[in-house]
């Protein structure tokens, strides 16, 4: 019998229009936007369904509309009897994840990622720091590069996605030395990311503090299903460390290879990427190519994955 993963994507998988033929067919997704509306004070929506790619990309809207996205699909499975036996979600996704394993509930969560992305926004002004993409090289290769561009300034690995794929982020003049050396060692790509700040270094630390403080009052409870956490790559204890952990994310790298290799260890054979874009599906098809990985972001997937996984529509 299959064993069901459900993972969540983050930040740079949004994109115009997500959501809309959700909300269009599904009461479920319906109320999840209308809900976020009301908690934000805010046409999360709209932005979500008529917004442009310039206004999806602002981070204080991004990590909102991504979340709530990723809760209507979410919702809309749930509603059809699929459920995970684990869940996981790569950066902000992680906040996903706990929403799915009742760690957390939903408007909690969005006002607490939206304090987050205000805060990593203010961490660093925009255009002194940056991230960019190492393609070909090993994890070893590029943390050796890294030491060596620095020269005082931060650059480090903030994400080591898969195979030959790890994001490097810091101040930009580091970042540009970091990435001169990789493509000089033979990196195959060296791609800079179009983002507003340097995420997953010490750049954000006191986004990390800041958040700490929006959090005092967040109510979190046990998850009810494994949640792996993007900093251990390991199942996530209690309430307690799952706050400690997504604190700890902020600033530290986001482990995601290690932690699909972790739940597959564990058993889970079948992962669902909840929500926009398919940034994860192909990683994971990367990491794990043995594993049935589905998408769910439209009707059409919906009703395809409920098929798949063998529950009742």
């Amino acid at each position: 019998m299959s064993r069901i993963a459900f993972v969540f994507p983050g930040q740079g998988s949004q994109l115009p229009g997500m959501g809309r033929s959700l909300a269009e067919t599904y009461a479920e997704a319906r109320n999840v936007f209308r809900l976020a509306d009301r908690v934000l004070g805010m046409p999360l929506s709209r932005l979500c369904f008529e917004g442009s790619e310039a206004e999806l990309s602002r981070t204080e809207v991004t990590q909102p509309a991504v979340l709530a996205v990723s809760v209507a699909a979410l919702r809309v499975l749930e509603a059809r009897g699929a459920g995970p036996q684990a869940t996981a979600g790569h950066s902000l996704g992680e906040w996903t994840a706990h929403v799915c394993a009742g760690t957390l509930r939903f408007e909690e969560a969005l006002l607490a990622v939206r304090a987050r992305a205000r805060l990593m926004q203010e961490a660093v002004p925009v255009g002194e720091g940056a991230m960019a993409a190492i393609l070909g090289l090993d994890r070893a290769a590029v943390e050796e590069i890294c030491a060596q561009a620095s020269r005082g300034e931060v650059v480090s690995a903030a994400n080591y996605n898969g195979p030959g794929q790890v994001v490097i982020s810091g101040r930009a003049a580091a970042v540009g030395r970091a990435v001169a050396l990789a493509l000089a060692s033979g990196a195959r790509r060296a791609v800079p990311l179009p983002v507003s700040a340097p995420f997953h270094c010490a750049l954000m630390v006191p986004a990390e503090r800041g958040l700490a403080s929006a959090l005092e009052n967040v109510h979190f409870d046990d998850p009810k299903v494994p949640v792996y956490a993007n900093v251990t790559a390991q199942v996530v204890a209690d309430a307690g460390e799952a706050r400690e952990l997504l604190l700890r994310q902020v600033s530290s790298p986001v482990r995601w290879q290690e932690l699909v290799e972790a739940m597959v260890a564990d058993g889970l054979d079948t992962f669902v990427e909840v929500g926009p874009g398919r940034v994860l599906s192909s990683l994971i098809r990367r990491i794990a190519p043995r594993t049935r990985v589905l998408g769910v972001s439209d009707p059409r997937a919906v009703e395809a994955a409920v098929r798949e996984l063998g529950v009742a529509a």
